[in-house]
């Protein structure tokens, strides 16, 4: 509760006045039963007509003041809900942005997506729900207990008798619903990861002709999902014929002995009348409580759910000394060796170290699986390093702010992701006041000018989700034009030419040798003409460097470098 106070103290005042308001509907409806027993018991009894009419203006001011109460909680209940529910799911959304790649990995997207959707919507119903029924229900029924107890004590016994047993069913299913609402939301987390999956990979799924499986799949995950909620939703289904069986079993007892009493002049017909609305009004009030509580038990799961989110401590974070910014891009792996969170067996990388000076062009080859893309995602701290250090300018990569850090670092990922937007707004990721002249630069770097200048809103193009309406090799160029708008002094290209014709890939590394001869560039490849002319050339084998050097020197040293040139350009390669 102390967690939620945080994101409901800016909505305080809300909070306050909505119970004030159901307070006094809740008023007006204990007072309209006995108005209109004194309607029965004085004036058609003593046939006095002005005390009807004045009785009768009373049940209607009651009613337009109970109106008032109403919508008055409704409205500033929902504004507290709403902005609760809103300030709440924007703080987990920020507490997933400063998530490492291990921590997604940890919680799975899907499941990021439900609570920060579904679990939050669940904690804002409860919520607003609290504010509306759980002051309603109960000082309805505690204010109908008071009114029977003053018409009638002995009568009242009946209504005290019932209690109980609406007691006891509450908590089974409160009991009950707890493990069933569990359920339901982590087959809702498995739905939403099979879809984003499935939507992710649409073109895969197409071109392997696996959408049947993927239906299969979703069909399986939707089922299960259907027969928890089905469950849940069958035992909350219990609770209305049995509270319903309750409070027909109580009226019939109340109108049975209330009736002998009304013959035995121990009670009036129009407090029979007033007995039975207050009757009605404590048993509906507990049973709108159980349904409550029971939407505060899912959302209890919900909110626990949500609190492992906000809980967790991202295990990248910010270095303490603000004033560290990269300057030249000097680059130092020392005794570096990586494990991924959990992960048994040999580390990903064993012993890594090596230096890429200022100005160097650094190549990273090697098999699938060697390490290669783990290795560079330790410089920005995409991961941190398990043993070792790696140092930017003589300074290890965690004693900068996560920002300054990556600021001085451009990056052209493995999967090229560009979002919903114009082709100018995705560029200006990289420098937001960038001007049309820079933009129009970097991307004649990256070889990206010359097809983008053929489109028909050049700049302004729309892009779809993910680039959709570009080409693989279109989609890299923007990529690499993105990660030099920032003028890194360390560029990063994880294999971000691999859709890109050699004739062009050559253009590229020639622009960038020309233009940025001072940035030290790390080039993940698997081809070798990709690698060729870097300064350096490291050869990655099961997580370890197995030789460096220039092309040439491997060449003559290295049996795997004379492998791979050797399956790629033939035995011609070693006649030059």
């Amino acid at each position: 509760m102390r967690k939620l106070f945080k994101f409901l103290k800016p909505y305080m005042l809300f909070t306050i006045l909505a119970p004030l308001f159901m307070l006094l509907e809740v008023a007006m409806d204990l007072a309209q039963p006995m108005l209109m027993s004194r309607i029965i018991d004085v004036g058609v009894k003593n046939g006095d007509k002005a005390y009807i009419v004045w009785m009768s203006i009373g049940m209607c001011l009651c009613a337009l003041i109970g109106i008032v109460g109403g919508v008055g909680n409704m409205y500033f209940s929902t504004k507290a809900g709403y902005g609760f529910a809103r300030d709440l799911r924007s703080a987990v959304y920020r507490k997933i942005q400063s998530f490492s790649f291990a921590n997604v990995d940890n919680f799975k997207t899907g499941s990021l997506i439900t609570r920060t959707t579904n679990d939050v919507t669940q904690i804002q119903n409860a919520f607003t729900s609290c504010i509306r029924m759980l002051v309603r229900s109960p000082f309805l029924c505690i204010g109908g207990i008071v009114s029977v107890l003053m018409i009638s004590p002995k009568l009242s016994l009946v209504v005290l008798t019932a209690v109980p047993f609406l007691v006891i069913l509450i908590v089974f299913l409160l009991n009950k619903g707890r493990k069933l609402f569990s359920s339901m939301q982590k087959k809702l987390d498995r739905v939403n990861t099979v879809m984003q999956e499935s939507l992710s990979g649409i073109r895969v799924i197409k071109a392997f002709a696996r959408s049947e499986h993927e239906n299969n799949k979703f069909r399986n995950a939707n089922g299960d999902l259907t027969e928890a909620s089905m469950k849940a939703m069958r035992m909350m289904s219990y609770a209305f014929p049995m509270v319903g069986f309750i409070m027909n079993v109580t009226m019939i007892l109340m109108y049975l002995f209330g009736g002998k009493m009304v013959f035995t002049c121990q009670l009036q017909p129009g407090e029979i009348m007033a007995f039975s609305n207050y009757i009605t009004q404590i048993l509906m009030s507990l049973t709108m409580s159980s349904f409550t509580l029971m939407f505060l038990s899912r959302a209890g799961v919900s909110f626990r759910r949500v609190n492992e989110v906000l809980d967790t401590k991202s295990d990248i974070y910010d270095g303490g000394n603000t004033d560290l910014k990269i300057k030249k891009g000097e680059v130092e792996f020392r005794n570096v060796s990586f494990s991924y969170p959990g992960q048994a067996g040999d580390p990903v990388l064993g012993n890594i170290s090596f230096t890429a000076k200022p100005g160097e062009t650094v190549a990273i080859l090697g098999a699938t699986g060697s390490g290669k893309s783990t290795l560079i995602n330790l410089i920005p701290r995409l991961y941190d390093v398990t043993k070792g250090s790696v140092l930017i300018d003589g300074v290890d990569v965690r004693d900068y702010t996560l920002d300054n850090l990556r600021e001085g670092i451009g990056y052209a990922l493995q999967e090229n992701v560009l979002f919903t937007g114009t082709i100018e707004e995705n560029l200006r990721w990289g420098d937001e006041e960038a001007s049309s002249e820079k933009i129009a630069k970097v991307a004649d770097i990256a070889q990206a000018d010359s097809f983008v200048e053929k489109l028909p809103d050049r700049y302004e193009t729309v892009l779809g989700q993910r680039g959709v309406n570009l080409s693989g090799g279109q989609k890299q160029r923007l990529c690499i034009a993105r990660a030099l708008m920032k003028d890194p002094k360390i560029l990063i290209l994880d294999d971000s030419t691999s859709a890109v014709d050699l004739t062009t890939e050559a253009k590229i590394q020639t622009a960038l040798r020309n233009v940025f001869s001072e940035m030290t560039v790390f080039i993940v490849a698997q081809r070798i003409s990709s690698v060729m002319d870097a300064d350096k050339i490291l050869v990655m084998e099961n997580g370890s460097i197995i030789d460096s050097g220039a092309h040439n020197e491997l060449i003559s040293r290295c049996s795997v470098y004379r492998e791979i040139v050797s399956s790629q350009l033939g035995e011609e390669a070693f006649k030059e």
